[in-house]
């Protein structure tokens, strides 16, 4: 079962609409100027960004004119590698143990059940998991996480709504370290990326883990609703200058999504996505595959 299995029919839309669009194209005759204009326009309306959009045009009108084939299949098979290697850009990090995974991001993209299905994965990779409630503020946002730490079943540590967040992840470092746990997962509280004292806390909880669990590898991770589109650049590059971010959680790309932010994620901001939602349930999540990625939207 290829990765992309669980959603290649929500990217059936896209990868019609962007096929049809470049095969009609081939259909006008040569690729001239108007040929690359249109072609810029196909790849902006995929959701890709428009800087993205021209430099990847201009790359490929490039190696089309060094290399002199201009049939379909090889322009084609040429666009699918540079928009690969646009994604790969950034270095997928080696996750090393113990590790401490923090997962950031605004209100409603579903960081709670990230950390969830996250846990699950890792127990998968056969590696004990505790996870952390550090989101104080949202109403019963412990009580949901302690719902799919259950269904993981894995340990929560967490305290009193409105308590500080850094002690609860103070105490989750005590836990992991008494009991030799391979992974940390911080779930922490929604914020605007505009927030400065929200960002503020994220930093403060980064101090904590790194006085309190010097040997332990940290990890940022963002976690980004594929259906915003190029809206989701925008926050990565605000939360990145924040916090420096390690690297993408996509959630609800089975969901409406086109798909082609990911690239100008990828390429303008050199952050690597490293995961991916697939579905509701608590296995539904899979490392990102760049390859059948662009396979299933081109």
């Amino acid at each position: 079962m290829g990765f992309f299995s669980k959603i290649a029919n929500a990217l059936k839309k896209t990868k019609e609409k962007l096929g049809g669009a470049i095969k009609s194209l081939f259909s006008r005759g040569k690729l001239g100027d108007d040929f690359y204009e249109d072609l810029e326009e196909i790849l902006i309306s995929a959701d890709i960004s428009v800087t993205t959009a021209e430099e990847t045009v201009d790359q490929l009108r490039a190696e089309v004119k060094k290399e002199k084939l201009k049939d379909e299949e090889y322009v084609v098979g040429l666009l699918k590698d540079i928009l690969e290697d646009t994604l790969t850009r950034a270095e997928v990090p080696e996750i090393e143990y113990p590790a401490v995974i923090m997962l950031i991001g605004v209100n409603g993209v579903g960081k709670t059940t990230t950390v969830g299905k996250l846990a699950d994965y890792f127990l998968r990779n056969k590696k004990t998991v505790t996870v952390a409630a550090a989101d104080t503020f949202r109403a019963a946002a412990a009580d949901q996480l302690t719902i799919w730490a259950e269904r993981a079943g894995v340990r929560i540590v967490k305290h009193e709504e409105g308590s500080d967040p850094s002690a609860v992840v103070f105490d989750a470092i005590s836990s992991v370290k008494a009991k030799g746990t391979d992974v940390l997962l911080v779930d922490t509280a929604g914020r605007l990326h505009v927030k400065a004292n929200l960002m503020e806390e994220l930093k403060k909880i980064s101090r904590v883990i790194s006085r309190e669990y010097p040997r332990a590898h940290v990890y940022k991770l963002l976690v980004l609703d594929a259906t915003t589109g190029n809206n989701a650049v925008n926050q990565a590059r605000l939360f990145d200058e924040a916090v420096e971010l390690d690297g993408i959680v996509l959630t609800k790309l089975d969901s409406t999504a086109k798909g082609g932010f990911v690239i100008s994620l990828c390429g303008e901001l050199e952050i690597p996505v490293i995961y991916v939602g697939t579905g509701e349930k608590i296995g539904d999540l899979e490392k990102f595959d760049p390859e059948e990625f662009i396979d299933n939207i081109l």
